[in-house]
């Protein structure tokens, strides 16, 4: 089973990129952030909670997204793999997936991260604020903090799969196919 953490901060192009991997390797996208979108739409009273976090640019507690994601893996036994996209976003969360991968019999293949500068983030996510109807990516301010809070305490977890050697990075800037050429180029070594 091909499991694939796709690491980089809001903005660095993980849902492009997801889609194109989902569609070379028949995989299933498991993002944390479509999971809680959807309970929010849903007007749940968890998507409500995870609607104000989100608004504010903090993170949704940990064991609310390791019980949607154990759900999703138990809903898809059959997949190929999956790509994580927007987790683990802590070490603790890390920890957390790679103990629920172990129980289901499975591990992460490789995390694969996008390396993109501060400041085009930034661009990308106000140009996206104004066709996504997301408040986070129309506000600089909390674009801003959506960041640092990615710095601060995301960033760390790239440490915990380069220990296991299972940590590739590649340029998150450029043309989308250039990009999507890398990640493929990593995928097809593991």
């Amino acid at each position: 089973m091909l499991n694939l953490v796709l690491f980089g901060p809001p903005g660095a192009g993980k849902g492009t990129q997801s889609q194109k991997l989902i569609d070379q390797y028949q995989l299933i996208h498991l993002s944390t952030g479509d999971l809680l979108r959807s309970e929010i739409a849903q007007g749940t009273s968890l998507g409500m909670e995870a609607k104000k976090l989100m608004d504010q640019g903090v993170l949704v507690p940990d064991e609310v997204v390791i019980g949607m994601i154990s759900n999703k893996l138990d809903a898809n036994k059959d997949a190929k793999g999956f790509i994580f996209d927007g987790f683990p976003r802590t070490v603790a969360q890390a920890e957390a997936l790679d103990h629920l991968l172990d129980t289901k019999k499975s591990a992460i293949s490789a995390m694969i991260a996008l390396e993109v500068n501060d400041d085009e983030l930034e661009r990308r996510l106000l140009l996206r604020g104004k066709d996504s109807g997301r408040p986070d990516d129309a506000n600089p301010e909390v674009i801003r903090k959506r960041i640092m809070e990615y710095n601060n305490k995301t960033a760390p977890v790239a440490n915990f799969y380069k220990t296991q050697n299972k940590f590739y990075s590649i340029a998150g800037i450029g043309a989308i196919d250039e990009i999507f050429a890398s990640l493929c180029s990593v995928i097809n070594q593991l």
